[in-house]
């Protein structure tokens, strides 16, 4: 289950992203801050495989980038789905045309690994929640 930051005032998504990361990562939205569970030995290694994979497949001929953990921000929510997969011309450049820090889009593809402590409603939500914001892809 996630955990939430007890707090009696909703923070902001500018306040939100002004606090230093954590691990596991925290995820907002509308004032609501929950923390992922810590990923274990199956999951780790189904999310490393998974990833390479897909990038296997797909960044040889520049078509998507799989990327573990990646905090996406957009629609006044930032999330750190398991695998997030931007497509190519999707990838956010930074003024040198390498990969910039921030994403601030929703993935093309959202991957989920729900583990046994996770909320499965929630993790149908983020997903649900992407595919309205234009995600092709959800699993």
């Amino acid at each position: 289950m996630f955990a939430t930051i007890e707090d009696k005032q909703a923070l902001s998504l500018e306040v939100f992203l002004a606090l230093p990361e954590t691990k596991p990562a925290r995820e907002y939205y509308h004032g609501i801050v929950t923390q992922k569970p810590m990923p274990k030995g199956k999951h780790s290694i189904l999310q490393f495989e998974l990833a390479s994979a897909i990038n296997q497949q797909t960044k040889p001929q520049k078509l998507a980038y799989a990327l573990p953990e990646l905090r996406c921000t957009f629609a006044e929510r930032s999330i750190v789905p398991d695998i997030a997969v931007i497509r190519w011309e999707n990838l956010p450049r930074d003024i040198d045309g390498e990969m910039a820090d921030q994403f601030l889009r929703y993935p093309d593809w959202i991957i989920e690994i729900m583990s046994p402590e996770q909320s499965v409603t929630l993790g149908m939500e983020k997903i649900i929640f992407c595919l309205q914001q234009g995600t092709e892809l959800g699993w």
